[in-house]
């Protein structure tokens, strides 16, 4: 994946947000962690369609398609008010897919690419390689 200098590259799962700008240019990618964001996932609206089963007895579905919610609230915000150009998301799986629910129209327009992995822990070099190889 070409991913331009300066570029916000938002990883996430159900439960995390990290934020890294890529400092290095489009071929050779150089990341730099950016200051923690506090998310609240308050949103319990997010994912209402998903019951309590056996396969989900903890309704931890519901929190996690509620901090996605709020995630993608956070980066249209971010992005509709001019503090993020370009955004690469890379997200779990089920993550993305309630993510991308929630993307409003400026943020996909600004949407550089996606990768549905879950890179959230995982050493800048990781998540540098993941990119350069997408």
């Amino acid at each position: 994946m070409q991913l331009p200098k300066d570029a916000t590259i938002a990883v996430a799962d159900g439960e995390t947000l990290e934020l890294y700008r890529n400092s290095g240019d489009e071929k050779n990618p150089k990341l730099t962690a950016l200051p923690e964001t506090s998310i609240s996932g308050d949103n319990k609206s997010a994912g209402t369609r998903h019951r309590s089963s056996a396969a989900n007895p903890d309704n931890s579905r519901l929190e996690e398609d509620s901090f996605a919610a709020a995630t993608a609230s956070w980066l249209n915000r971010e992005v509709l008010e001019g503090r993020i150009d370009q955004l690469v998301v890379i997200a779990a799986p089920k993550t993305l897919g309630e993510l991308r629910k929630h993307y409003h129209k400026a943020l996909e327009a600004k949407l550089v690419g996606e990768l549905s992995k879950e890179f959230t822990g995982r050493p800048i070099a990781e998540i540098e390689s993941a990119l350069a190889a997408a």
